[in-house]
């Protein structure tokens, strides 16, 4: 994160003793990436943050194998059609990915055990509904519209208020804003699309009492239930850059220009080798003669995943595309608007619309993207000749 918190109780100065009221020491934890050379926090708990009782090996429970896109072919998957199951981390249907990023789609009702992801960072964009994120670092009230940014390693659980959608994208390093937004500080520039007022944070320690805890524990070599002697939401106080936070995509402020700009006026976040774009309403291109909508166009080096998540997108009218739709356009395929989109528009413009409605998160990955168990579930196999009719 580019810019410091401090939340709850710490002492004057790092590493230095800091009492309960009964005399005793608190445990400091650093979370820290990039071996000790990157954005870090220090969190104090009341209980040692590494007494452990217990560790067994678990089981996936869901499909994870991965499928190449062959043969090459622009898809369509239908969220819509998954149904409602386990919880937001155990019943995330895997849709699409490589090495770098798996990307899945959850509905469910069902609060999550505790969880740590240990592979990176994840970003959970809420598609509908509404969530309490609870960390060590705090709770996060989130809801439709929100990522949530979660570091690697925090120990987290989800409670839903009824039922929630989710589109989730797990890195396997860390995801930041875009570095040409920031000052060489951190600070985002004036030129950012948002900034750290938009960003919110936890506000409060989050004190939970309990023993014998288990916690789900992902890492590269597969899942793991650690059992803790004392329940790890025991963090008193934490100071640093480091720590979840959500972010509402209708606070993403659109870049536009005269004419149609490419997507990474749309960028909202970067990981290892994908970026992550909002497209969001905003006025349409403004050049007397513009043609306001996307130009045929052939990413030779990226894979484009886009969720459909609210709006009318005009340029993919009579694909079949609907809100929670994802497509997939994969380099090797050049796409664009659907056949008499663009004359439509235009004739749009001229009757006085000036405005896009659209509402969508895209992720455009500098590797090829495989296909998932849950994706291959709700295809629609006439997506790819919708070009030609």
């Amino acid at each position: 994160m580019p810019y410091y918190r401090m939340v709850g109780e710490v002492p004057r100065k790092r590493h230095v003793q800091f009492r309960r009221p009964d005399g005793g020491l608190y445990a400091e934890e650093l979370m820290g990436e990039e071996g000790f050379s990157s954005d870090s926090s220090l969190l104090y708990h009341r209980h040692l943050p590494t007494a452990i009782l217990k560790s067994e090996a678990v089981e996936p429970t869901a499909a994870t194998a991965l499928t190449p896109n062959l043969p090459l072919s622009p898809r369509h998957f239908r969220t819509q059609d998954l149904p409602v199951n386990g919880d937001l981390v155990t019943g995330r249907g895997l849709l699409a990915g490589n090495a770098d990023v798996r990307m899945s789609y959850v509905a469910t009702e069902t609060p999550s055990e505790l969880y740590r992801n240990s592979m990176g960072d994840e970003c959970v964009y809420i598609a509908s509904g509404r969530v309490r994120f609870e960390s060590t670092y705090g709770v996060i009230e989130a809801g439709e519209g929100d990522y949530v940014v979660i570091p690697t390693g925090t120990i987290h659980r989800w409670v839903p208020e009824g039922r929630v959608t989710a589109f989730t994208i797990e890195a396997a390093g860390h995801i930041r804003p875009p570095k040409r937004y920031l000052s060489k500080h951190g600070q985002f520039l004036e030129h950012a699309p948002y900034c750290e007022r938009d960003l919110r944070g936890p506000q409060e320690p989050l004190i939970v009492e309990g023993e014998e805890v288990p916690v789900l524990v992902r890492t590269r070599g597969g899942l793991t239930r650690l059992v803790y002697r004392n329940h790890p939401f025991d963090v008193v106080g934490w100071d640093g850059c480091l720590y979840p936070f959500a972010f509402n995509i209708n606070d993403f402020e659109p870049i536009v220009k005269l004419t149609h700009a490419p997507p990474p006026v749309h960028q909202t976040f970067e990981g290892p080798n994908f970026v992550i774009c909002s497209f969001c309403p905003r006025p349409l291109d403004f050049h007397p003669e513009a043609i306001p909508i996307p130009y045929n166009h052939h990413n030779v080096d990226s894979d484009e995943l886009m969720f459909y998540a609210g709006g009318d997108y005009t340029a993919r009218r009579g694909s079949g595309i609907d809100v929670g739709s994802i497509s997939l356009h994969p380099a090797g395929f050049t796409h664009g608007p659907q056949p008499g989109a663009v004359e439509a528009v235009i004739e749009a413009v001229r009757q006085g619309h000036s405005t896009t409605s659209e509402l969508a998160v895209m992720v455009d990955t500098f590797r090829p993207l495989d296909l998932g168990p849950a994706a291959l579930s709700v295809e629609d196999p006439a997506y790819a000749w919708t070009w030609a009719r």
